[in-house]
């Protein structure tokens, strides 16, 4: 991903954590609060009680992959950060995607032709 559209830095995270609006699935937790930038940023935080660094690598592709591909469909100008959970790592890919669509959902983040 490109470094414009992700976000690094711990007091972003601790700002979407307690001022943002969350969303939980089986395989993952949304976090997300709206800025002023016009894009969306990205941030992915997997705990290392996850299992090991392969673990936890695998659980992040597979959290940006989801996000990538549904970028599409999601309203524009909004901080999110996805949070791994002990099954994203292993889950099927279908049942990863329809959580991130519940949350999304539940949320509010889906474009309007999108729901």
């Amino acid at each position: 991903m490109k470094k414009a559209v992700t976000l690094k830095k711990n007091h972003e995270f601790r700002r979407l954590y307690t001022k943002g609006a969350s969303a939980a699935a089986s395989g993952l937790v949304i976090y997300c609060r709206k800025n002023r930038l016009g894009r969306s940023r990205l941030g992915v935080t997997v705990s290392t009680k996850l299992g090991c660094a392969v673990v936890r690598n695998r659980a992040r592709r597979r959290l940006r992959e989801v996000f990538r591909l549904n970028a599409g469909c999601l309203k524009q100008g909004y901080d999110i950060i996805l949070v791994a959970r002990y099954r994203t790592a292993k889950m099927p890919w279908k049942e990863l995607n329809a959580g991130f669509f519940k949350c999304a959902k539940k949320l509010d983040l889906l474009e309007e032709e999108a729901k």
